[in-house]
């Protein structure tokens, strides 16, 4: 059995987000990472590896993006993926949701996997809707939010947050399943991963080594462009009420909340 997961390189958390005003795309200089919340689906492949209810045979980790990306995918395997796959084609750049769905898909045809897992998000477009467009392309069953993963009756029990509650569902495999960062806490890369993660399998594919139709990728092709954008308004400065007396501190927090209608 395969297991491939899903990964993305971006920005770092640390790093205020912009808009590159000539591209009309997020700006991704600066120092990028791997996707935190792709590290829970690679948490969760590990565990069911690890667990012996399915035979696993390997995990692999694919994504696709610049050479930049690389790092991204060496960090994935330090966290327990077997090898990588990476596609990375100029042609490629600049495709919206759709086309790097339709994209990541024709690579994981390739791959034949019994299962896809990934972040319910990424940490920079956060869309979230990734997953069910490659389960759309692929032709099997999706599941988003997913917070837990059992093994029963030869597919998979799991179990999603929902607006109203939570959702028990039973999957069979293959299926494409997006994981919410409470399904666990992922591991710590161990010296010897780290060091190792260079030397394990890393398969670099073009567009058209795994059959991507270039009308239906890129910037140029893309359904959704990003028109126009601005800055969001800076925030006031808060108001500081320090307490040299509390009865007054007390009436000048209940003014304040009253003014806003805050008040019951």
């Amino acid at each position: 059995m395969k297991i491939c997961v899903l990964v993305k390189e971006v920005p770092d958390a640390a790093v205020e987000k912009r808009i590159n005003a000539t591209t009309g795309r997020l700006d991704r200089s600066g120092e990028k990472n791997l996707n935190p919340f792709d590290t829970h689906a690679i948490e969760a492949a590990m565990q069911l590896k690890e667990g012996g209810a399915l035979a696993v045979d390997e995990v692999v980790a694919v994504t696709m993006g610049p050479e930049s990306a690389v790092r991204a995918l060496t960090k994935a395997v330090s966290l327990g993926a077997d090898r990588s796959v990476h596609l990375t084609d100029e042609a490629l750049a600049g495709s919206d949701v759709n086309g790097t769905g339709y994209a990541l898909a024709k690579v994981l045809e390739s791959e034949s996997p019994d299962l896809v897992l990934l972040g319910q998000q990424s940490d920079d477009g956060e869309c979230y809707t990734i997953g069910a467009v490659v389960a759309d392309h692929l032709g099997m069953p999706s599941l988003t939010q997913v917070i837990k993963i059992d093994v029963q009756d030869g597919g998979l029990r799991c179990e999603r947050q929902a607006e109203y509650g939570y959702d028990t569902v039973q999957v069979e495999l293959p299926a494409v399943i997006s994981v919410g960062d409470a399904i666990n806490e992922p591991r710590y890369p161990s010296l010897k991963a780290i060091m190792g993660a260079k030397k394990k399998p890393l398969d670099a594919k073009s567009a058209a080594a795994v059959g991507i139709e270039a009308d239906r990728v890129g910037y140029d092709n893309a359904r959704a462009h990003c028109t126009d954008f601005a800055a969001p308004p800076a925030k006031s400065a808060g108001q500081i009420i320090e307490d040299e007396d509390t009865n007054e501190t007390v009436e000048k927090i209940v003014a304040w909340l009253d003014e806003r209608k805050l008040l019951a």
